[in-house]
C-alpha cells in the first residue's frame, strides 16, 4: 500500500485513480494498526481499487477539507467522488463486499 503524506500527493492520487481507496490513520492508534491488517488482505484479494495509506497527523488540511470525524477511516472514491465512508472497519469480508458494490455500480 502506498503512503502519502502530503493533501497535494493525495488529492491527484484520488483525481489519478478510478477506483481509490483511502485508508487514513494515526501511529498511536492501536484500532488504525489492526484495520491496517484488514486492508492488506483485502488489497490482495481480486479488485480493481488503487490502495493508498496516509498519516492523517501529517494531513490536517486534508482531514478538515474532509470533514474526518476519527482514525481509522477508509475513505472509497470512485471518479474522483466520495461513494463510502467507513469508520467501523467490522471485518475483511465487510470491507472487501463494500469495495466490490463500488467497482461494480451495485452502490446506491
Amino acid at each position: 500500500m502506498l503512503e502519502v503524506s502530503q493533501t497535494e500527493e493525495l488529492n491527484e492520487s484520488i483525481k489519478s485513480h478510478a477506483l481509490e481507496a483511502v485508508y487514513l490513520y494515526t501511529p498511536m492508534c492501536g484500532t488504525c494498526q489492526v484495520a491496517g491488517k484488514m486492508l492488506e488482505v483485502v488489497e490482495k484479494l481480486p479488485q480493481s481499487f488503487h490502495f493508498v495509506k496516509a498519516n492523517l497527523n501529517y494531513l490536517p488540511q486534508f482531514a478538515e477539507e474532509q470533514s474526518i470525524e476519527s482514525v481509522p477511516c477508509l475513505l472509497l472514491f470512485k471518479d474522483g467522488q466520495e461513494m463510502e465512508r467507513i469508520y467501523a472497519f467490522q471485518s475483511v469480508p465487510f470491507l472487501y463486499e463494500t469495495i466490490n458494490k463500488i467497482q461494480n455500480n451495485q452502490w446506491g
